[in-house]
């Protein structure tokens, strides 16, 4: 059975393990304190960061994207890239642009900045989603599965406001098992 080195904490963490759920995997969870982490971590790990997806047979996964895309190329049921090739680009593009269209407002925020930055990149997404389902289009995926455990987060931890966009969309994903488990999760912290 394969492993995972997680944090209940970590954002990144949460994409492996909605991942995981949403491909009905079956997997030990190891957690990590982040506090304190064990040395023997950077040898999954040399960044010393979760998650690491680990299988029988030697294969060491660090990163959540690369975990998240390796999960789908290896099972590909149920398919978590759009079916349409253009928004399967987009989720792409969605996760490659993480980090200037979320990440990084968010950590500012969680580092005491003001939440000002955050706010306009929700009202981003809030837009986009406007005339949308999901991130990348019509249906949900790895795109979705990128940035929800952000936004689970922001509302619990700063007490966000969605807007009415971004909000359906929170609401429609958590209809979904993976991502209503990882709501509880962020609840509990």
């Amino acid at each position: 059975m394969p492993t995972l080195y997680t944090a209940e904490r970590c954002p990144y963490a949460a994409r492996a393990r909605i991942a995981l759920a949403e491909k009905g995997l079956d997997y030990d969870a190891v957690e990590i304190d982040l506090s304190d982490r064990p040395a023997w971590l950077y040898e999954k790990n040399p960044l010393g960061r979760v998650p690491v997806y680990e299988e029988d047979g030697g294969l060491v996964l660090p990163e959540s994207r690369v975990i998240m895309e390796y999960l789908e190329e290896r099972y590909p049921e149920p398919e978590l890239w759009p079916a349409d090739a253009a928004e399967r680009a987009l989720a792409r593009l969605w996760l490659e642009r993480f980090d200037d269209r979320l990440g990084k407002a968010y950590y500012a925020v969680r580092r005491g900045e003001p939440r000002d930055a955050l706010d306009a990149k929700l009202a981003d997404l809030d837009s986009v989603l406007e005339g949308q389902a999901y991130l990348s289009g019509r249906e949900y995926g790895l795109g979705d599965i990128g940035y929800v455990p952000w936004v689970l987060r922001a509302v619990e931890r700063f007490e966000v406001e969605l807007g009415p966009a971004l909000a359906a969309w929170l609401e429609r994903l958590l209809e979904r098992p993976a991502i209503s488990v990882e709501r509880e999760v962020v609840a509990a912290l």
